[in-house]
């Protein structure tokens, strides 16, 4: 059985992050979305949240398990005997993040192989990201993410208000 694990912050997961993970579930046996808790930017939904939305917009495909995790992915790899991590390209610039992500993860455990899945294109502008800014700016989500996603997201962005410091405004403010 060769397992794959797609690792990433998943806030909010889109139809971006479902193409990959549903993609790479034809490749292998079992694919773990590993929601990761604690990286180095502002979340706007807890671990647990994003765990919820993510196992939804999985729970009829029986190939797809989610969990989350802390710490190095290759750690979480050996925890769960995953072989493989699974990640997406959208941009030409993803690549050289990628890449060195993937020499990182070969100096620490040179059994795990590092995939890259190229998006489909109609997918390539979408970030959770963007979602995150059009969504705190009260735009229309609903091609970019599921019905559960763009609901939880209506309603966080209510909750924080106006005044809301977790979205860094970019461009389409403007």
């Amino acid at each position: 059985m060769v397992r794959a694990v797609f690792p990433g912050t998943f806030d909010p997961i889109h139809f971006g992050h479902i193409d990959i993970a549903s993609r790479a579930a034809r490749i292998f046996d079992e694919v773990i979305i590993a929601v990761y808790d604690r990286p180095l930017k502002t979340l706007v939904f807890p671990p647990a949240t994003r765990i919820q939305l993510v196992s939804e917009a999985f729970a009829n495909d029986p190939k797809i398990k989610v969990m989350g995790y802390s710490g190095l992915t290759v750690e979480l790899c050996k925890t769960v005997d995953a072989q493989v991590i699974v990640r997406g390209l959208r941009v030409f610039s993803d690549f050289e993040f990628e890449f060195r992500m993937a020499l990182a993860n070969h100096r620490l455990d040179p059994e795990i192989e590092v995939i890259a899945l190229i998006t489909a294109e109609e997918h390539t502008f979408l970030s959770s990201s963007t979602v995150r800014e059009i969504a705190s700016l009260g735009g229309d989500v609903s091609s970019m993410v599921p019905k559960h996603v763009e609901t939880a997201l209506k309603l966080r962005f209510h909750e924080l208000g106006d005044e809301q410091q977790v979205v860094p405004t970019t461009s389409l403010r403007d």
